[in-house]
Protein backbone atom coordinates (compact mmCIF):
# COMPACT_ATOMS: atom_id res chain seq x y z
CA UNK A 1 0.00 0.00 0.00
CA UNK A 2 1.28 3.46 -0.92
CA UNK A 3 2.38 5.48 2.10
CA UNK A 4 0.23 8.54 2.74
CA UNK A 5 2.24 11.81 2.66
CA UNK A 6 2.87 13.41 6.03
CA UNK A 7 0.66 16.31 7.03
CA UNK A 8 1.15 18.66 9.98
CA UNK A 9 -0.57 17.48 13.13
CA UNK A 10 -0.86 21.10 14.28
CA UNK A 11 -0.95 24.02 11.85
CA UNK A 12 -0.62 27.68 12.86
CA UNK A 13 -2.09 30.34 10.58
CA UNK A 14 -1.42 34.08 10.57
CA UNK A 15 -4.46 35.48 8.80
CA UNK A 16 -3.41 38.59 6.89
CA UNK A 17 -4.92 40.69 4.13
CA UNK A 18 -8.50 41.34 5.24
CA UNK A 19 -8.06 45.09 4.94
CA UNK A 20 -6.35 44.89 1.54
CA UNK A 21 -9.06 42.53 0.30
CA UNK A 22 -11.70 45.11 1.20
CA UNK A 23 -9.69 48.03 -0.15
CA UNK A 24 -9.33 46.36 -3.56
CA UNK A 25 -13.12 46.23 -3.71
CA UNK A 26 -13.68 49.76 -2.38
CA UNK A 27 -15.26 48.29 0.75
CA UNK A 28 -14.69 49.20 4.42
CA UNK A 29 -12.12 47.14 6.33
CA UNK A 30 -14.95 45.62 8.34
CA UNK A 31 -16.18 43.86 5.19
CA UNK A 32 -12.79 42.19 4.89
CA UNK A 33 -12.96 40.92 8.46
CA UNK A 34 -16.40 39.44 7.84
CA UNK A 35 -15.18 37.63 4.73
CA UNK A 36 -12.15 36.48 6.69
CA UNK A 37 -14.46 34.64 9.09
CA UNK A 38 -15.98 32.78 6.16
CA UNK A 39 -12.48 31.75 5.10
CA UNK A 40 -11.84 30.38 8.60
CA UNK A 41 -14.78 27.99 8.20
CA UNK A 42 -13.58 26.82 4.77
CA UNK A 43 -10.05 26.32 6.04
CA UNK A 44 -11.14 24.33 9.09
CA UNK A 45 -13.10 21.96 6.86
CA UNK A 46 -10.17 21.71 4.44
CA UNK A 47 -7.78 20.96 7.29
CA UNK A 48 -10.10 18.27 8.59
CA UNK A 49 -10.27 16.66 5.14
CA UNK A 50 -6.47 16.56 5.00
CA UNK A 51 -6.23 14.86 8.39
CA UNK A 52 -4.85 17.84 10.31
CA UNK A 53 -5.89 17.53 13.95
CA UNK A 54 -5.28 21.06 15.25
CA UNK A 55 -5.29 24.54 13.66
CA UNK A 56 -4.43 27.71 15.55
CA UNK A 57 -5.72 30.95 14.01
CA UNK A 58 -4.13 34.30 14.91
CA UNK A 59 -7.35 36.31 15.30
CA UNK A 60 -6.40 39.31 17.48
CA UNK A 61 -2.95 40.13 18.78
CA UNK A 62 -1.85 42.06 21.84
CA UNK A 63 -0.67 44.73 19.38
CA UNK A 64 -4.00 45.00 17.53
CA UNK A 65 -5.35 47.31 20.25
CA UNK A 66 -3.35 50.02 18.44
CA UNK A 67 -5.86 49.97 15.57
CA UNK A 68 -8.69 52.49 15.36
CA UNK A 69 -11.34 52.34 18.06
CA UNK A 70 -13.96 51.68 15.39
CA UNK A 71 -12.12 48.66 13.97
CA UNK A 72 -11.35 47.18 17.40
CA UNK A 73 -14.97 47.64 18.46
CA UNK A 74 -16.18 45.89 15.31
CA UNK A 75 -13.81 42.96 15.85
CA UNK A 76 -14.96 42.55 19.45
CA UNK A 77 -18.56 42.58 18.20
CA UNK A 78 -17.68 39.83 15.70
CA UNK A 79 -16.14 37.69 18.42
CA UNK A 80 -19.26 38.06 20.57
CA UNK A 81 -21.80 37.48 17.78
CA UNK A 82 -19.99 34.88 15.67
CA UNK A 83 -17.91 32.79 18.06
CA UNK A 84 -20.85 31.10 19.77
CA UNK A 85 -23.19 31.99 16.92
CA UNK A 86 -21.59 29.28 14.78
CA UNK A 87 -22.21 26.57 17.38
CA UNK A 88 -24.45 24.59 15.05
CA UNK A 89 -21.70 24.55 12.41
CA UNK A 90 -19.06 23.43 14.91
CA UNK A 91 -21.18 20.61 16.25
CA UNK A 92 -22.33 19.48 12.82
CA UNK A 93 -18.73 19.06 11.66
CA UNK A 94 -17.21 17.89 14.94
CA UNK A 95 -15.14 21.04 15.52
CA UNK A 96 -13.86 21.63 19.04
CA UNK A 97 -13.06 25.28 19.81
CA UNK A 98 -10.31 26.33 22.21
CA UNK A 99 -8.98 29.83 22.86
CA UNK A 100 -5.52 30.94 23.90
CA UNK A 101 -4.18 34.34 24.90
CA UNK A 102 -4.56 36.83 27.74
CA UNK A 103 -8.31 36.43 28.04
CA UNK A 104 -8.56 38.58 31.16
CA UNK A 105 -7.74 41.59 28.98
CA UNK A 106 -10.82 41.08 26.77
CA UNK A 107 -14.24 42.68 27.29
CA UNK A 108 -16.55 40.70 29.57
CA UNK A 109 -18.92 39.83 26.71
CA UNK A 110 -16.08 38.33 24.70
CA UNK A 111 -14.88 36.35 27.71
CA UNK A 112 -18.40 34.97 28.14
CA UNK A 113 -18.66 34.02 24.44
CA UNK A 114 -15.30 32.25 24.71
CA UNK A 115 -16.23 30.32 27.84
CA UNK A 116 -19.61 29.23 26.46
CA UNK A 117 -18.20 28.14 23.08
CA UNK A 118 -15.36 26.15 24.63
CA UNK A 119 -17.82 24.44 26.98
CA UNK A 120 -20.40 23.67 24.30
CA UNK A 121 -17.89 22.15 21.84
CA UNK A 122 -15.82 20.19 24.36
CA UNK A 123 -17.04 16.80 23.14
CA UNK A 124 -16.37 17.41 19.43
CA UNK A 125 -13.50 15.26 18.20
CA UNK A 126 -13.03 15.63 14.43
CA UNK A 127 -10.69 18.65 14.57
CA UNK A 128 -9.69 21.28 17.13
CA UNK A 129 -9.64 24.94 16.11
CA UNK A 130 -7.72 27.20 18.48
CA UNK A 131 -8.49 30.93 18.33
CA UNK A 132 -5.64 33.18 19.48
CA UNK A 133 -7.36 36.20 21.07
CA UNK A 134 -5.48 39.05 22.72
CA UNK A 135 -2.51 36.81 22.05
CA UNK A 136 1.18 37.64 21.81
CA UNK A 137 4.06 35.19 21.91
CA UNK A 138 6.12 37.38 24.25
CA UNK A 139 3.13 37.94 26.51
CA UNK A 140 2.45 34.20 26.65
CA UNK A 141 6.03 33.45 27.69
CA UNK A 142 6.00 36.21 30.32
CA UNK A 143 2.73 34.95 31.76
CA UNK A 144 4.11 31.40 31.83
CA UNK A 145 7.24 32.52 33.70
CA UNK A 146 5.25 34.52 36.24
CA UNK A 147 2.85 31.64 36.78
CA UNK A 148 5.71 29.21 37.39
CA UNK A 149 7.42 31.59 39.83
CA UNK A 150 4.17 32.10 41.73
CA UNK A 151 3.60 28.36 42.05
CA UNK A 152 7.23 27.27 42.55
CA UNK A 153 9.09 30.07 44.35
CA UNK A 154 12.84 29.62 44.40
CA UNK A 155 12.91 26.83 41.81
CA UNK A 156 14.89 27.12 38.60
CA UNK A 157 12.87 27.35 35.40
CA UNK A 158 13.53 24.65 32.80
CA UNK A 159 12.24 24.32 29.26
CA UNK A 160 9.88 21.61 30.41
CA UNK A 161 8.49 23.57 33.34
CA UNK A 162 8.05 26.71 31.26
CA UNK A 163 6.32 24.80 28.47
CA UNK A 164 3.91 23.30 30.98
CA UNK A 165 2.79 26.82 31.96
CA UNK A 166 2.14 28.10 28.45
CA UNK A 167 -1.41 28.51 27.15
CA UNK A 168 -3.03 25.12 26.42
CA UNK A 169 0.11 23.07 27.21
CA UNK A 170 -1.70 19.79 26.49
CA UNK A 171 -1.80 20.54 22.75
CA UNK A 172 0.82 19.06 20.44
CA UNK A 173 3.52 21.50 19.28
CA UNK A 174 2.89 23.45 16.10
CA UNK A 175 4.49 21.70 13.13
CA UNK A 176 4.05 24.46 10.56
CA UNK A 177 3.24 28.17 10.65
CA UNK A 178 1.89 29.82 7.50
CA UNK A 179 0.90 33.37 6.64
CA UNK A 180 -1.30 34.83 3.94
CA UNK A 181 -0.94 38.05 1.91
CA UNK A 182 2.78 37.45 1.24
CA UNK A 183 3.88 39.03 4.52
CA UNK A 184 7.00 37.21 5.70
CA UNK A 185 7.27 37.65 9.45
CA UNK A 186 5.85 36.00 12.56
CA UNK A 187 4.47 39.15 14.19
CA UNK A 188 4.78 37.77 17.74
CA UNK A 189 2.84 34.58 16.92
CA UNK A 190 3.62 31.30 18.70
CA UNK A 191 7.22 32.27 19.46
CA UNK A 192 7.83 29.21 21.64
CA UNK A 193 6.48 26.79 19.03
CA UNK A 194 8.23 28.53 16.15
CA UNK A 195 11.64 27.35 17.37
CA UNK A 196 11.34 24.26 15.16
CA UNK A 197 8.14 24.84 13.21
CA UNK A 198 8.29 24.87 9.43
CA UNK A 199 7.45 28.27 7.92
CA UNK A 200 5.67 29.14 4.68
CA UNK A 201 4.28 32.34 3.20
CA UNK A 202 1.62 32.61 0.50
CA UNK A 203 0.46 35.51 -1.69
CA UNK A 204 -3.30 35.01 -1.59
CA UNK A 205 -5.17 37.39 0.73
CA UNK A 206 -6.84 35.65 3.66
CA UNK A 207 -10.54 36.13 2.67
CA UNK A 208 -9.85 34.16 -0.54
CA UNK A 209 -8.44 31.08 1.20
CA UNK A 210 -10.19 27.71 0.92
CA UNK A 211 -9.56 23.97 1.07
CA UNK A 212 -7.21 24.08 -1.94
CA UNK A 213 -4.82 26.30 0.00
CA UNK A 214 -4.69 23.76 2.81
CA UNK A 215 -3.96 21.03 0.28
CA UNK A 216 -1.07 23.10 -1.06
CA UNK A 217 0.25 23.65 2.46
CA UNK A 218 0.18 19.91 3.12
CA UNK A 219 2.03 19.27 -0.15
CA UNK A 220 4.67 21.83 0.83
CA UNK A 221 4.96 20.33 4.30
CA UNK A 222 5.41 16.86 2.85
CA UNK A 223 8.54 18.05 1.04
CA UNK A 224 10.22 19.37 4.20
CA UNK A 225 12.88 17.36 6.04
CA UNK A 226 12.57 17.98 9.78
CA UNK A 227 15.86 17.33 11.62
CA UNK A 228 15.29 19.21 14.90
CA UNK A 229 18.99 19.99 15.09
CA UNK A 230 20.11 16.46 14.25
CA UNK A 231 21.43 14.84 11.10
CA UNK A 232 19.33 12.70 8.83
Amino acid sequence: MEKKPAVPVHLGIIMDGNGRWAQKRSLPRTAGHLEGLKAVKRVIRGASEQGIGFVTFYAFSTENWKRSEQEVSYLMHLFVSKLHGELGYYNRHGIRILVRGNLSGLPAQVQQAVATTVQDTRNNATITAIIALNYGGRDEICRAVNQFIANHPGEAITETSLASNLDLPHLPPVDMIVRSANEQRLSNFLLWDSAYAELAFYEKLWPDWDAEDIQRICEDYGKRVRKFGGVQ
